[in-house]
């Protein structure tokens, strides 16, 4: 039996971006994954939000995405774009990458680190006691962990054998996802009908002046409103031709069918995120309609969230109690997005009362401070975590500021880049003493001279000094005095050492 600190089940984005960041600290990790490698045949999600952009470029790895996608004002509420080019952030914009392309680098990136994959396998069970897990694989493989988590998608098997709930909504709407051949030309695009919506597009597109421009020959790919959301098997051929018929009123002689998938709007979240030494993230925690683009983004900031303060509990730096913290703060952030995902389905419908609701949705974020305020809730801009009262900064992201430091210019995101902890003096020179947490924590005395803005509030005043989690959240901000520092420092980075 191989052991290993962490064992992460599913290898899709949220357990490589996990993985990766247990990696950078020296956490022992492994994933287990059923794939014999991570190609994937169709893709729902197909871009990253500015804030996944963010967390990227916290980890210096931002490139490697931005040289393979096509930036764009992608994000949206409903039907509706909405522009972010004027928020206070390097990426004021999405990024419109398939999800198998997104893998793909995610793979490269974790491959470059100490993880292992044991791939073409799945776990079929586990047994957690007062010391650690003993995961059962497909193969009758076991593997002992301290601690295992479930990103292993809505039908996760490790939520199940936990007994963890997953309650919510069923479905309302379904719609069919596939690539296939047709003999008519079909008319690219997204198009509205009475029952839903429906578009055609091919693989290859660019996006021109924020328009989508598709490649004039290939395959087509599809995704059409069924009349009923009764369905939850796969799709068929023959249920996909239906669909196109009662939608569009041809099947435009579709055939090579290359894949086939199915969602719906059923909207569930976990009720805890932790029990014991198993967690949830990714779809495993929370799934939704894919409108709006949050879910795939919302699983890779889970991962952020968690890995650094697993590692901790692991390495004996910060008690177990650390990791009641990732319920608290992650599972309020998918309850909003399953709220906002619930809302725009609603929008999307072709009733004549949702067609008035949708006009005066609109009407409103035409105004400044209401597109402001939703499109940065769905870029992931605007999460803020309970961390107390005080200072706007507190529990939000840290801005990438250029600095000045007595070493020369230096970007706060370059600090993260091996998802370590820093804390920003902007005050005296030396007047900030954390020794005892100083191989956990670094210390940058520093100066920066322009305005601190935060997306959709607007100008702060400027700390002085900040304290930066590896996930890139404020964990405390002092205004002249360092009064609460040190006990940020044990509550965040474990007792003095």
């Amino acid at each position: 039996m191989r052991e290993h600190a962490v064992v992460i089940a599913g290898g899709g984005p949220t357990g490589l971006m996990l993985a990766g960041e247990l990696a950078l600290v020296g956490v022992d990790v492994a994933i287990v994954e059923r794939r014999p490698n991570q190609e994937i045949v169709g893709s729902r999600a197909g871009g990253l939000s500015a804030r996944t952009l963010e967390v990227l470029d916290q980890r210096g790895v931002v490139d490697r995405f931005l040289a393979e996608g096509q930036i764009a004002q992608v994000t949206g509420f409903a039907v509706t774009r909405l522009d972010i080019s004027d928020f206070p952030t390097r990426h004021n914009y999405g990024l419109a990458l398939r999800q198998k392309h997104i893998e793909r680098i995610l793979a490269g990136w974790v491959g470059e680190l100490p993880v292992t994959i044991y791939r073409g396998c799945e776990l079929t069970g586990f047994v957690q006691d007062d010391t650690g897990v003993t995961v059962e694989l497909s193969d009758d493989f076991k593997l002992r962990a301290g601690y295992l988590v479930g990103c292993d998608g809505g039908r996760s098997l490790v939520r199940k054998i936990a007994g963890i709930e997953f309650p919510g909504w069923d479905a309302t709407t379904s719609n069919i996802l596939a690539e296939a051949e047709m003999e008519v030309e079909p008319p690219l695009g997204v198009h509205r009908t009475v029952l839903g919506l429906h578009a055609f597009g091919r693989e290859e597109y660019e996006i021109r002046d924020g328009k989508v421009v598709f490649a004039s020959e290939g395959p087509v790919n599809v995704m059409v409103t069924e009349k009923s959301a009764g369905g939850t098997a796969e799709p068929t051929l023959s249920d996909f031709r239906q669909a196109l018929i009662e939608t569009c009123g041809t099947d435009y002689g579709i055939h090579s069918l290359r894949w086939i998938s199915r969602f719906t709007d059923m909207s569930r979240q976990a009720e805890a995120y932790r029990k014991g030494r198993i967690f949830l993230a990714g779809d495993a925690a929370h799934v939704h309609s894919p409108v709006g683009g949050q879910g795939l983004n919302t699983g890779v900031q889970d991962a952020v969230n968690l890995g650094w303060k697993l590692a901790q509990v692991v390495k004996g730096i910060s008690p177990e109690s650390l990791l009641d913290s990732y319920h608290a703060e992650r599972h309020p952030v998918a309850a909003r997005v399953l709220r906002t995902t619930m809302a725009q389905v609603a929008l999307q419908r072709t009733d004549d009362r949702s067609e008035a609701l949708r006009d005066i949705v609109l009407e409103l974020l035409a105004m400044d401070e209401p597109r402001k305020k939703i499109a940065a809730e769905m870029s992931g801009l605007a999460i803020h975590y309970d961390l107390g009262e005080g200072h706007p900064l507190l529990g939000r992201r840290m801005p990438d500021l250029d600095l000045i430091t007595p070493d020369g210019p230096l970007r706060v995101n370059a600090l993260l880049r091996n998802a370590r902890a820093a804390l920003l003096n902007f005050g005296t020179p030396s007047s900030l003493d954390i020794t005892p947490w100083s191989a956990r924590v670094q210390l940058v005395e520093a100066s920066y001279d322009g305005a601190w803005e935060l997306p959709a509030l607007g100008a702060v005043s400027a700390p002085a000094a900040v304290l930066i989690r590896p996930d890139g959240y404020v964990a405390w901000v002092g205004e002249g005095k360092p009064d609460g520092l040190h006990e940020a420092m044990t509550t965040w980075f474990g007792p003095p050492g």
